[in-house]
């Protein structure tokens, strides 16, 4: 079974940055897709960012591309989101998922099976 667990989120003035860390345990291979999505109030969730562990090939949302950064370190089993000039709508819950894949993160907007419990960004003016 596949765990996640977020940390590094918190309260950062606008224009500010931040870095989350996802630490991964319970799988075996590096077959994995594991992403970063996030939850503002009142709205849907959204995905940031992918990342396929065997090969460290990164895909980001449209919007996401420009601030944000995805990668990892295999010898830690964390997988990181660097966020840059952050906005107050950037606000969020953000969260860590994976999915059991082939070769690439193809899809993996809705194909996520694994979930941690997510960690609260805030972003004031």
């Amino acid at each position: 079974q596949v765990q996640l667990v977020e940390s590094g989120g918190g309260s950062v003035q606008a224009g500010g940055s931040l870095r989350l860390s996802c630490t991964a345990s319970g799988y075996t291979d590096r077959n994995y897709c594991i992403g970063w999505f996030r939850q503002a109030p009142g709205k849907e969730r959204e995905g940031v960012a992918a990342i396929y562990s065997a090969s460290s090939s990164a895909v980001y949302a449209s919007s996401m591309k420009d601030r944000f950064t995805i990668s990892q370190d295999n010898a830690k089993n964390t997988i990181f989101l660097q966020m840059n000039s952050l906005k107050s709508e950037d606000t969020a819950v953000y969260y860590c998922a994976a999915r059991r894949s082939g070769a690439t993160c193809s899809g993996w907007v809705g194909g996520m099976n694994y979930w941690g419990k997510g960690t609260l960004v805030t972003i004031s003016p």
